[in-house]
């Protein structure tokens, strides 16, 4: 099972958020890197997505990097145990 952590704003650059937000009735997501000069952080892959696919592709990227990968639930979400552990 995936260990995934709670974001805050002290996360390193570099390190990778799977924002979940919802859209009229769905769970939604997507994936950003935080920037490290504050300039902006990059989003990817561009479009919303559900959880279980942002997730999967946050560990597929991150897997050279071996870091943390950062959950950040925005208002009225509430974590499915199904997509792994938050901590």
């Amino acid at each position: 099972m995936s260990i995934y952590y709670r974001y805050s704003d002290d996360a390193a650059p570099g390190a990778l958020v799977v924002r979940l937000y919802r859209s009229a009735d769905e769970v939604r997501a997507f994936i950003r890197e935080k920037a490290s000069d504050g300039a902006g952080d990059s989003i990817f892959p561009g479009e919303e997505m559900e959880p279980e696919a942002a997730f999967r592709m946050a560990e597929n990227k991150n897997r050279d990097n071996d870091h943390p990968i950062y959950v950040e639930l925005m208002e009225g979400i509430n974590w499915n145990p199904s997509w792994g552990e938050l901590q």
